[in-house]
């Protein structure tokens, strides 16, 4: 919305025409952001209390001290994230829509879960099925409008990294990959939030990462010296990004250890569902896979533990996700965490390296 009144204000003042520039916008959506969560953070735990965190009773002994620790905390980082996109990006750019529109469904899907569990005393939370079912309906949706949306062949192509000239025609299986990313990418980020600060973090850091390849895709001079294809309205989501590592860092002031609160369900689905569609915009759904491997490693080894015990009748963990295996190996929550930071960071690297490594 300032997007506009700051280019009625250029006709009277030239200098207003700064803040057409996509680098400034990008950084007055993380500072905005940033700014949205130190305001609206502390009240919003203070009126969470009443929700506070149940703890599993089968899980790490360390973990039984956070009971009752506020949780939802993710509707701070959805308000942050939704106020400086809006305030900053050109709301006539269809991408911007897409992304929001996909990251608040999938944070509604949390609420009800998260809403069902904790203040309708529901255990099940709201039920696996119907979880899927409405994550399902959302990526289905969001991939069949961008299919029948494209305007250039590249909005549907699959990009492998490391290899210059190796792309996919994917068709009518773009819908598919596109469900997939979107919906997988939220499960895994759910999965991973388990400890404090674990799953924030990372998401940040992939998010700035997709930021810079929508930076790039969205600028044609900058996408034929790399090598990647040019997405003509691509550019515009660096403002969302800037708004989502600005509400992921200002959540993380709160959520970091020992947190005063949890981001629930209605954070976790939300960020990963935003990682993913982001990925499929500026077609780097591999590189994510890439930057996000914690997410990705949390999930297999969930996978792997059920099918080894469903098949076996044996564990191949202590306890799955993997970070609680670690823990009741006798790591302590923080190095956990920080070495799993860690590793994103160097995944991240990775990622970014294949915009020259081609």
């Amino acid at each position: 919305m300032l997007l506009y009144l700051t280019d009625y204000l250029a006709r009277f003042d030239s200098g207003f025409h700064v803040f057409q520039y996509l680098t400034l916008r990008a950084i007055l959506g993380v500072l905005t952001a940033l700014v949205i969560s130190f305001v609206v953070g502390p009240p919003m735990i203070r009126r969470l209390k009443f929700v506070g965190q149940p703890v599993r009773s089968n899980g790490p002994t360390t973990h039984l001290c956070k009971a009752g620790t506020p949780t939802m905390g993710g509707a701070l980082i959805l308000v942050a994230i939704a106020a400086a996109t809006l305030l900053w990006a050109d709301l006539s750019n269809r991408y911007i829509w897409v992304v929001l529109v996909v990251t608040l469904l999938f944070g509604g899907v949390g609420f009800v879960d998260d809403y069902k569990k904790l203040l309708a005393k529901d255990s099940r939370g709201l039920t696996s099925r119907y979880k899927y079912f409405w994550q399902s309906v959302i990526a289905l949706g969001v991939a069949l409008f961008l299919y029948f949306t494209a305007s250039v062949a590249a909005e549907t192509e699959l990009i492998v990294p490391f290899f210059k000239d190796v792309v996919v025609n994917l068709g009518g299986y773009y819908v598919l990959l596109t469900y997939f990313v979107v919906v997988g990418s939220s499960n895994a980020v759910n999965l991973t939030d388990g400890l404090d600060g674990l799953a924030v973090l990372p998401t940040v850091l992939v998010g700035g990462a997709l930021g810079i390849f929508a930076y790039a895709a969205g600028h044609s001079g900058f996408a034929q010296y790399l090598g990647i294809p040019y997405i003509p309205e691509a550019g515009e989501l660096v403002v969302f990004c800037g708004a989502l590592v600005g509400a992921g860092l200002g959540f993380l002031w709160f959520n970091a250890y020992p947190a005063q609160v949890f981001m629930g369900d209605i954070g976790a689905l939300a960020l990963g569902a935003a990682l993913g569609i982001l990925a499929v915009l500026v077609r780097q759904e591999l590189v994510l896979f890439i930057m996000g491997g914690v997410f990705v490693v949390e999930t297999v080894s969930v996978m792997l533990q059920v099918a080894s015990y469903k098949l076996t009748g044996r564990r191949i963990f202590r306890m799955a996700p993997l970070h609680h295996h670690f823990e009741i190996k006798g790591w302590p929550e923080p190095r956990v965490i920080v070495r799993f930071w860690i590793i994103t960071v160097i995944l991240v690297l990775i990622g970014l390296a294949t915009l020259k490594i081609r």
